[in-house]
């Protein structure tokens, strides 16, 4: 009992999960993470979580955090995969609240074990003729975004990102933002309000993109959409089928935008500038590209 007496000492552990996550956990993973990494922890907590968090954090025992993990496997068709994000995303939660000396007792989630999910599917990697028939299809400035998603490897967050400012958005996506919602029947009556403009720059436009734009097109002209994490996949693939060695592959697939700034283009190597001189002149001889030279991506 010496154990859960110490834990009970803390006052802030009589607060509830939600509590602490919502004010405590996620402004610091805001702060200190990747916004693509906030959003993934967001979303997984808003999704499958919050719900489930009106347990007090000093009453969080092991068997609470298996009964919750066998719960959201009953209730949603999740992988393995997922189930082990979830355990993780708790495990980071009771790990900074006891760093923090909101709990004093062991992490909760570290003997928990994992129910059954069902096993991972497939995944895919766009090849370069599926971006090439994108890219003929899509108007502007979905093509640029795909392009930069297809050769820059841009992770889904930061496609995200793109449309996190409002001004840029008001910029750069005007049509996009101006688009009336499903099944409005006027654009002028239904069209979205300021609070409705700022909102979908801040979540990013990556989503609506997808669904209003790239998906309709796409599939019309005999495409699939796989997803935006399918175009990260994609470079490392089509630069493989390009002769390009390994090494170089995962020296470029790594690199995030702020290890681009500070490191990769100072010391981006012969070898990673000819593999993507090498992909831009693929390009030039690709099927269904009808792009002039003006209007063709450059990648260097």
């Amino acid at each position: 009992m010496e154990t859960i007496n110490r834990a009970r000492k803390t006052p802030e552990s009589t607060m509830t999960l939600i509590r602490f996550v919502e004010g405590r956990y996620l402004p610091f993973v805001k702060e200190h993470k990747r916004i693509s990494t906030y959003h993934r922890y967001r979303n997984m907590w808003k999704r499958y979580l919050e719900s489930r968090g009106e347990v007090m954090l000093r009453e969080f025992r092991t068997v609470d955090g298996e009964r919750i993990l066998e719960s959201i496997a009953k209730d949603n068709d999740l992988t393995s995969t997922t189930l082990a994000h979830i355990k993780a995303l708790l495990s980071g939660i009771f790990r900074y609240a006891k760093r923090q000396g909101v709990i004093n007792s062991e992490n909760p989630m570290r003997d928990v074990v994992l129910p059954k999910g069902k096993p991972p599917g497939e995944t895919h990697a766009y090849s370069l003729e599926e971006i090439m028939l994108m890219l003929t299809v899509l108007p502007e400035p979905a093509a640029t975004i795909v392009a930069a998603a297809a050769f820059a490897g841009a992770r889904k967050g930061e496609v995200r990102g793109l449309g996190e400012v409002r001004r840029g958005a008001d910029i750069y996506f005007p049509v996009l933002l101006e688009r009336p919602r499903s099944g409005a029947k006027d654009a002028k009556e239904h069209g979205p309000s300021s609070g409705d403009r700022a909102t979908r720059a801040a979540t990013g436009i990556a989503p609506v993109l997808a669904r209003d734009v790239i998906v309709p097109l796409a599939t019309k002209a005999g495409g699939q959409w796989h997803g935006w994490h399918a175009f990260r996949r994609g470079l490392a693939t089509n630069l493989y089928r390009l002769g390009v060695s390994d090494k170089t592959i995962q020296r470029m697939r790594q690199a995030n935008v702020g290890v681009t700034q500070r490191c990769y283009i100072k010391t981006a190597d012969s070898d990673a500038t000819a593999a993507m001189q090498q992909f831009e002149r693929s390009l030039e001889h690709a099927p269904n590209m009808h792009l002039s030279g003006a209007e063709r991506p450059r990648l260097m």
